[in-house]
């Protein structure tokens, strides 16, 4: 391509405006590219995004081809919610892992995708995640949008790199929000806004001696903020609640480790609900079906983003899985 006239001093910023927009090439993808050895200019490779660029120089960006895809098919039925020929919006069941990973080589809602789609899932994600964007925790229920073409995945990555795709989820959860309680308040990272909003702001990284788990803190770390409202308590005193939590950013086991941090646990979650046990004699006879529930108890319920080739706004909502409808509806009958 030929960089043209009045360019971005700035190789990266000047290519990310010059690509055709069919190629759906990123400013973010084309600095890998370029520090990969993937663009050439007049005098050779070029590896550093921050090269100064000149009106009429060319450069060649070579694009490699997707990795050929190695995760068989499996014949897994899905809950597909949409489809087109660019995007598939999927309401996941607990239990099915999003791609395969050493421990989950099969079953993943990649095998039943490539058994779906065929070849026609992006090829951006590689062999063993092809058109994922985002992903759920595997006992985590509900909506996530998988691309069908290399141009949805960069349009959808971009809204979710940019917080702009909307996500809300439905959680059962030990305790209450209460804004009274000293406790909460005076939990680092926790304030609240208009409507009672329990707004819940930290940085997430890696357990420091279980690398299977995040932890919060405040000085490294990835930028993660949730949002938690109260819909329904349940108990006297209450002792558990139905929770609306919305993520601005999206950050691995974020609701639940934002959750378990000030508190209030989700119900069933067996790396971060910790020992609370649920009171008996709050719950009554809900008491034991809370115990029992078997994971943690969240539901992505609501997904809305833009789509990525025609710009039309799309939104789509999961009702509650029949376990967590079932448990909801224990614990409301020891209230009334």
């Amino acid at each position: 391509m030929i960089i043209p006239a009045n360019p971005p001093e700035r190789l990266d910023k000047a290519l990310a405006l010059s690509v055709p927009e069919d190629a759906a090439l990123s400013r973010s993808r084309l600095s890998r590219m370029i520090a990969d050895g993937a663009v050439s200019g007049p005098d050779g490779v070029v590896r550093d995004g921050k090269s100064r660029v000149s009106e009429g120089q060319e450069y060649t960006i070579t694009l490699s081809p997707p990795e050929s895809v190695e995760t068989l098919p499996e014949a897994i039925p899905l809950t597909i919610v949409y489809e087109d020929d660019d995007l598939i919006v999927i309401d996941k069941a607990a239990g099915m892992v999003v791609h395969p990973a050493p421990g989950s080589p099969s079953g993943t809602l990649v095998n039943a995708l490539l058994a779906h789609c065929g070849d026609t899932l992006s090829g951006i994600g590689g062999e063993k995640r092809p058109g994922i964007v985002h992903r759920i925790d595997k006992d985590t229920s509900g909506l996530l949008v998988v691309a069908k073409s290399d141009r949805a995945h960069h349009g959808l990555a971009a809204q979710f790199e940019a917080h702009s795709a909307q996500r809300r989820y439905l959680a059962l959860a030990h305790g209450t929000i209460d804004a009274s309680d000293p406790r909460l308040r005076g939990t680092p990272g926790v304030n609240f806004e208009d409507g009672m909003v329990l707004k819940i702001t930290s940085r997430l990284t890696r357990h420091p001696t279980d690398r299977q788990k995040q932890a919060v803190y405040f000085d490294k770390g990835r930028h993660a903020v949730t949002r938690a409202k109260l819909l329904e308590s349940f108990g006297r005193p209450p002792s558990a609640m139905l929770v609306e939590c919305r993520l601005e950013t999206g950050r691995t086991h974020q609701i639940r480790v934002h959750m378990a941090h000030v508190g209030l646990g989700l119900i069933g979650d067996p790396v971060y609900g910790g020992s609370r046990r649920a009171s008996a004699k709050a719950l009554g006879a809900a008491a034991a079906a809370v115990q029992a529930f078997s994971r943690q108890a969240l539901h992505a319920a609501h997904l809305g983003f833009d789509h990525p080739v025609t710009g039309q706004p799309m939104s789509f909502d999961s009702p509650l899985p029949d376990d967590m409808q079932k448990l909801l509806e224990q614990l409301q009958a020891v209230t009334t």
